[in-house]
């Protein structure tokens, strides 16, 4: 700090004075000047660094930021980036969990957990996730109601909706269905939550083939990997921005499902997103 007032001020002062009055010795001043004034030789990577975060709008850690790097061709830790992000002031949200609970009861038919917690999935079609959240804008509700494949995590279709209704999970769940190629007949999983029980949700299941599966009463993991979705969004987006309208942040879930589906980086997928893992393992 002494050094940093002594170069503010010599232009207006002579230098013994100010030497003088902060106890500072010649050969100490110059030494922190000329460390002071001397290129960052870390810049380049600090704007990489700021690069990567604002592109991805600021919903990414040190970790992914790390994995971006070294695609593109740094060498650098992990420690270090953090390091850097700290000094640069980017960071995360930290997430903040509250989930719209769709379990009433007593609705319909309860299948068993078939899932099983077996999230892994070595081909497209095989196993499905889904559930709903709850969003709230002012004094209105949004509801998401999206369908995962566990192959690539992606999310292959949604609905958005005031309501949490039959029609919102039945539509998301029909136009899945319409991406099957013949003979594949996944494992739908998804919460106990009335929608799911109902015979309407089953006869589409059933027509296409595909088998039903549900979490235990009141158990999240059962279906943790949408509920991780959930939270990514949720920290990402939604507590990130305060929304003026449900038709404004309609328009953003459209574009952060885009952009998770088809850019966000995953660790568990090679550090590639859902669309560019998918088309990698097919190409293989």
């Amino acid at each position: 700090m002494k050094v940093q007032a002594v170069i503010a001020l010599k232009a207006d002062f002579p230098l013994p004075v100010l030497l003088e009055v902060t106890g500072l010795a010649r050969s100490t001043f110059f030494y922190h000047q000329a460390r002071l004034l001397a290129p960052d030789p870390r810049q380049q990577l600090k704007t990489a660094i700021t690069e990567i975060f604002t592109t991805n709008h600021g919903r990414y850690g040190h970790h992914r930021i790390h994995t971006i790097l070294t695609q593109q061709g740094w060498t650098v830790a992990k420690k270090t980036v953090l390091k850097l992000m700290r000094s640069l002031r980017l960071a995360c949200q930290v997430r903040r969990r509250k989930r719209y609970s769709s379990y009433r009861g007593g609705q319909g038919r309860i299948a068993a957990n078939v899932l099983d917690r077996d999230f892994a999935a070595d081909a497209p079609n095989q196993k499905w996730v889904t559930d709903v959240t709850e969003f709230s804008v002012g004094d209105r509700k949004l509801y998401l109601s999206p369908v995962m494949d566990l192959f690539d995590r992606q999310i292959i279709s949604y609905t958005v909706g005031t309501s949490p209704n039959l029609g919102l999970t039945n539509t998301s769940l029909r136009e899945a269905l319409t991406t099957l190629e013949d003979g594949q007949r996944p494992l739908v999983h998804s919460d106990q939550g009335f929608q799911y029980q109902h015979a309407s949700w089953r006869r589409l299941l059933q027509n296409a083939g595909a088998n039903q599966s549900m979490s235990r009463k009141a158990n999240c993991y059962d279906n943790a990997v949408m509920e991780n979705f959930f939270g990514h969004l949720k920290e990402e987006l939604f507590h990130r921005v305060r929304f003026i309208s449900t038709d404004a942040l309609t328009e953003a879930l459209h574009d952060y499902i885009h952009w998770y589906n088809t850019t966000r980086i995953s660790t568990k997928l090679e550090g590639l997103s859902p669309v560019q893992y998918r088309a990698q393992t097919l190409a293989a």
